[in-house]
């Protein structure tokens, strides 16, 4: 009885069985919408991620996707039906940013190690790039065919050719990382940073940046959003609250309602139906509003609500589409590993990973040893006894 008993409780905790539906929400990942945010499917069936880091997707066809995360790079030419792994002895380890060129002729990713690039997809090189850059906090490419824009831990940096020289950019802004750049092509290039949690705005041609927040929270904006069709207006989140300008960000103003659980970080916006509808990444998860901020929903359904979600991508050919990334790791620590040189996988201490293995070990010694029990039972003859024996007379 006892053997039974712990092979019941043995098969309880590794046994599963193969036609077991995978539960999207227990991992991290990709995940798409088609109506705004509203309902949301995996973009990455099959492939159990810990953590999507970044998304870029093609202006020259929309179902070529390139997904960083923290185990290397991935890539799909069908809209993420199908995947496949990037360079994975060149890119191995965490891939932090990813961009295609403006024309989708080539892309770019970085990892803590650097830049890399890529003219026809299948050949990888390092691309030189200044210390700042090391690793890079975002790649987003400029209203030029060859343009692009690097930012990392040391400021903001231009390339006019697709990535092989660079020039410092940031001149202006002040010290230190710019968490968050937005690129307006249309209809001239206008840049948008944030940087030491304020807002600031460079046109194209200008050599100085100036502060662009008046209205906003002082040292509070973390996030920015360009309206869809509509270059002149923009949203910011900023102390657990949305705020809208009409004017390129020369004024703001509050819309909506804070959300519920504030203070609540945001990581990604996206703005659509005239400023009605919004869509946040935080680390408590997705938030969405169908109100223009008057109420918010913490979405649930598919999505892993106990997770933290990072990147918000818009698919350029279809505003309704969006794509969201979650990670279980935060994406704090992910960009603090990063910057250390380490790896996920260094992040567990010894003596934990000694005990795992240890515990994993004396599980296949005890099912070991209760399946040979089991099996010695079983072929073990029993007497057989007479229907006379034992009759009362």
């Amino acid at each position: 009885m006892g053997v039974m008993l712990l092979l019941a409780m043995l098969l309880t905790i590794l046994g599963s069985t193969p036609t077991q539906a995978h539960d999207p929400s227990a991992y991290g990942g990709l995940f798409r919408s088609r109506d705004n945010g509203a309902s949301w499917f995996p973009a990455d069936t099959g492939l159990f991620l810990s953590g999507a880091v970044a998304l870029a997707i093609s202006p020259a066809d929309a179902n070529e996707l390139l997904l960083a995360t923290d185990t290397g790079l991935l890539h799909s030419r069908n809209g993420g039906r199908n995947w496949t792994h990037v360079a994975p002895t060149l890119l191995s380890g965490g891939v932090y940013a990813v961009a295609f060129d403006a024309d989708g002729r080539g892309a770019l990713a970085a990892t803590a190690a650097g830049l890399y690039r890529t003219d026809d997809r299948s050949h990888w090189w390092h691309v030189v790039v200044p210390g700042g850059a090391v690793f890079a906090y975002a790649i987003v490419p400029g209203g030029g065919a060859g343009r692009l824009y690097v930012v990392g831990p040391g400021g903001l940096w231009r390339s006019d050719d697709r990535g092989r020289s660079w020039f410092d950019t940031g001149a202006g802004l002040p010290t230190g990382a710019v968490r968050r750049l937005l690129v307006v092509t249309h209809p001239e290039e206008i840049l948008y940073a944030i940087a030491a949690g304020r807002l600031w705005r460079r046109p194209n041609g200008q050599s100085g940046w100036r502060a662009y927040d008046a209205g906003l929270p002082a040292g509070g904006v973390e996030a920015l959003a360009l309206a869809p069709g509509a270059p002149e207006r923009l949203w910011a989140a900023a102390a657990a609250r949305i705020f809208e300008s009409a004017d390129r960000g020369m004024s703001w103003h509050p819309v909506g309602q804070p959300l519920p659980e504030a203070p609540t970080p945001v990581y990604g916006l996206a703005v659509a139906e005239a400023g009605t509808i919004m869509v946040l990444t935080t680390p408590r998860g997705l938030w969405r509003s169908a109100d223009g901020g008057a109420s918010w929903r913490l979405m649930e359904g598919n999505l892993p609500v106990h997770l933290e979600a990072g990147p918000l991508v818009r698919d350029p050919t279809d505003p309704a589409t969006l794509y969201a990334g979650f990670s279980l790791l935060p994406y704090r620590e992910l960009w603090d590993l990063a910057l250390q040189g380490r790896t996920l996988l260094q992040r567990v201490k010894p003596l934990s990973l000694a005990g795992g293995v240890a515990f994993l070990m004396a599980l296949a010694l005890l099912g070991g040893l209760a399946v040979h029990r089991l099996a010695q039972a079983r072929r073990t003859p029993r007497p057989v006894q007479s229907w006379g024996k034992g009759l009362r007379r």
